[in-house]
């Protein structure tokens, strides 16, 4: 019974921390992007197409995203997008694990930026 209550308790903590923030991109502000990091999680191939200014390239499917990640500043928001907002979600946990501050996960991705931006010429 004693190991029942362990596994329970250890499945509840590993699965029900999602303490990642999120937000739609489009509700994406100046201000967020100039006080916060804004991480764009694809490949270098796709930022080279197209990116949210200011933002950084940290591709999650790489070799080089821990160690990269690891020496952002913990202690600033890090807004995190990707195309549409599978790898920005499961990088936004990763990142909370690590012991950032804040992290706000961008609902929508480039795409969705990128319709908004379009819809507002």
């Amino acid at each position: 019974m004693r190991k029942i209550i362990l596994v329970l308790l250890f499945a509840s903590i590993l699965f029900g921390c999602d303490e990642t923030d999120s937000k739609s991109i489009t509700e994406l502000t100046f201000e967020d992007v100039e006080t916060g990091i804004l991480l764009d999680v694809r490949t270098p191939q796709e930022y080279n197409k197209g990116h949210i200014e200011q933002s950084i390239n940290i591709d999650w499917l790489g070799n080089e995203f821990l160690e990269t990640a690891k020496d952002l500043n913990k202690n600033k928001p890090v807004y995190v997008y990707c195309k549409k907002g599978g790898r920005s979600a499961k990088a936004a946990k990763f990142l909370d694990s690590l012991g950032f501050e804040r992290v706000i996960d961008l609902k929508g991705g480039y795409d969705a930026y990128v319709s908004k931006k379009k819809g507002l010429k």
